[in-house]
């Protein structure tokens, strides 16, 4: 019982281990990551991230850790042996909890028998399995290393290795895709019913080999991008799964422990080069460079490529900002203990009511063409009342009830208009937009601004 006591009082903490090695680079992929397989370096990382985790257990007795994740790179390419080395590492420096999330990504080439059972018995209790797409030709053009029919396969071998919490990772708005060819990969990837789905829109970043080409790939337009993201809200919602994040859906209790540190402000450590962290009252990042990071660690140089001790007030405003991807949302009185900040001035500067004529325009743009806001083809194109109106409200994309579908298809009319999540149950809904720094409260037919 004393055990128990002192750990009641401890904080929660979530781990984060980036693991590097992949096999192959994808052509989206700005991750920090290196095609090898190199057993030299690949031990020089393993000593490196086991000297970390031990140094920092010492800093943090006041702690317990809830949930561990190896992320990449592509930790079912490093292996059992060196992922099992880590996560025991772990245990034997940081108080993890007996039911404490521990999850590992996986590729589909990368996945064995030998080795989903081995991290199984080592205590890992759930799989990210990335999937990205059911159509060989698009995964081949992303440059994944894998077929679909891999990638199912691989799934029944972590279901058999006894893993009962399984995640897929799913990619929309890809080179040459359709809304039908997602409405089909979705049907697919659910037939196989996995605990948690995770789809995220293709990003083109700068350094990516596809950034060099980006005019080429053929790319779905803005608006069919929206239809798809819908289509997976649907999807996902009609098959019991609930969306509790912008880009996340679990059946019931079964979210990321560990990804919802990032969204609720909880604190976490990472291990490995360019992960972050945010702890103690800081956020870093470590040096995105193997050689720096095995180096550094191993004769205590500054392995830190950012180090921030962010403001209380920032804090808040990020509180904001990050709590309106969930479907958890705002608490005024959690926002105050947090803070020590009023909440009141966020939601009491202007008011409209149903009868103000910004308001009932708005409205009336709610109810208009579900499926197709008639004739502007492109934000520019959007008539000058509406426009008034968008500027009058400075609001975020708002999700409430019926006028989820709406709003996402109105976007693209409005300049003003940014992605923000509000649950579709809400009968009070906040919306961020921080270009404006701007509360909206969408409560009985009244709208507050800040």
């Amino acid at each position: 019982m004393p055990i128990l006591n002192k750990r009641a009082n401890k904080t929660p903490l979530g781990l984060y281990v980036h693991v590097p090695f992949c096999r192959s680079k994808c052509q989206y992929c700005d991750f920090y990551s290196m095609a090898t397989k190199d057993d030299k370096l690949m031990d020089g990382y393993l000593d490196a991230v086991c000297d970390h985790i031990k140094e920092a257990g010492e800093l943090a007795p006041g702690y317990k850790v809830d949930s561990v994740y190896f992320g990449g790179g592509t930790p079912s390419f490093f292996g059992a042996d060196g992922l099992a080395v880590i996560l025991t590492t772990i245990r034997r420096n940081f108080d993890v909890v007996p039911d404490a999330e521990i999850s590992v990504e996986c590729n589909p080439d990368s996945v064995s028998d030998r080795l989903l059972h081995r991290l199984y018995a080592e205590g890992f209790n759930r799989v990210s399995l990335g999937v990205q797409s059911d159509d060989d030709e698009i995964l081949k053009k992303l440059g994944r290393p894998h077929t679909y029919a891999q990638a199912a396969t691989a799934y029944q071998r972590i279901r058999k290795a006894g893993f009962r919490n399984v995640s897929i990772d799913l990619m929309y708005g890809l080179p040459g895709q359709d809304l039908q060819d997602w409405q089909e990969t979705l049907d697919n990837v659910l037939r196989l019913n996995p605990e948690h789905v995770s789809c995220y829109a293709l990003k083109i970043e700068e350094g990516t080999p596809f950034y060099d080409y980006k005019e080429m790939l053929n790319l779905p337009d803005d608006e069919t991008q929206a239809d798809m993201y819908l289509a997976a809200v649907e999807a996902l919602r009609s098959r019991g799964f609930r969306q509790y994040e912008i880009s996340n859906f679990a059946r019931k209790g079964l979210y990321s422990r560990h990804n919802m540190k990032y969204w609720t402000g909880g604190e976490y450590l990472g291990f490995g080069p360019s992960a972050s962290s945010d702890f103690a009252g800081k956020r870093f990042t470590l040096k995105r460079d193997l050689q720096e990071y095995i180096a550094g660690i191993r004769d205590g140089g500054d392995i830190m490529e950012d180090l921030q001790e962010i403001p209380m007030r920032e804090r808040a405003g990020e509180y904001l900002m990050l709590r309106l991807r969930t479907s958890q949302g705002i608490s005024a009185a959690e926002y105050e203990k947090l803070f020590l900040l009023p909440f009141a001035p966020l939601v009491r500067l202007r008011t409209f009511d149903v009868k103000d004529d910004a308001l009932r325009k708005f409205s009336d743009i709610f109810h208009r063409e579900r499926d197709e806001l008639a004739s502007a083809e492109s934000p520019h194109e959007a008539d000058e009342e509406d426009r008034t109106v968008a500027q009058a409200v400075k609001c975020s994309e708002i999700h409430a009830g019926d006028h989820f579908l709406k709003l996402f298809k109105i976007h693209r009319r409005f300049p003003l208009l940014q992605h923000a999540f509000l649950p579709h149950e809400a009968d009070q809904c906040f919306s961020y937009d921080p270009r404006f720094c701007g509360i909206l409260l969408h409560e009985a037919g009244r709208i507050e601004v800040l």
